[in-house]
């Protein structure tokens, strides 16, 4: 058995959006002491940020770019300012990789690109996309996530907004069917690297003169 490397530090959230992390930080950070750790965090406050930073060998932070979409999907009143005020705060004392869930509201795509825009305004090296993925037991369970034409869509279109930046597909997303089809069109819209790639996307990178190179740390570390 390989044995692991790394470690995805993550947990529900308070009312207020934050993963309580502090309560854990002796105990985590001895686990750093061998294993590189991605951390989960939410909307943290600076403090917190301080004390956690020795111990972060990265944090992956979520925006949501429409303030609608947080109320209702997260119960939370956030706006997009408040997501960029955490993330730069977090970028003032570790290394940060921003992710956007497409299609969040419900299947919609609405808040996705005001998002980009402002991660463009920072001039971000990486992003990671993850898509909705309906799940039973929750109010979520009956949506459809946008088309794998819509995500690609989005693709091309962050592609030319943010020129310089490393764009991941995460782990999080559809399977089946829909995986192989977001994949190819993943790689045809010139992103980075892909987690867990259908063997469909593969191919077609080596079709296409591509040289996949494969890492065994989450896309965050990678």
């Amino acid at each position: 058995m390989q044995r692991a490397s790394s470690f995805l530090v993550s947990g529900g959230c308070d009312a207020q959006g934050r993963v309580p992390v502090l309560s854990h930080l002796d105990k985590l950070a001895r686990v750093q002491e061998t294993h590189r750790l991605n951390w989960h965090v939410g909307m943290i406050d600076e403090d917190t940020i301080r004390r956690l930073a020795p111990h972060a060998d990265v944090v992956s932070f979520d925006v949501v770019g429409s303030r609608d979409t947080t109320r209702r999907i997260y119960g939370l009143d956030l706006s997009l300012d408040d997501y960029m005020a955490t993330l730069d705060a977090l970028a003032r004392h570790v290394r940060v990789v921003p992710h956007i869930t497409i299609g969040l509201d419900a299947g919609e795509i609405i808040g996705e690109r005001d998002a980009v825009r402002a991660l463009a305004q920072r001039q971000i090296k990486r992003l990671v996309f993850i898509v909705l993925i309906p799940t039973a037991g929750t109010e979520l369970a009956g949506c459809q996530p946008p088309s794998p034409e819509q995500v690609a869509d989005f693709f091309l279109w962050t592609r030319s907004a943010l020129p310089r930046c490393e764009l991941y597909l995460g782990c999080m997303r559809p399977r089946g069917d829909y995986r192989r089809r977001l994949d190819a069109f993943a790689v045809r819209a010139g992103l980075n690297g892909i987690v867990n790639p259908s063997p469909t996307a593969r191919d077609l990178a080596i079709e296409l003169g591509l040289e996949p190179v494969w890492s065994d740390e989450c896309c965050a570390l990678s």
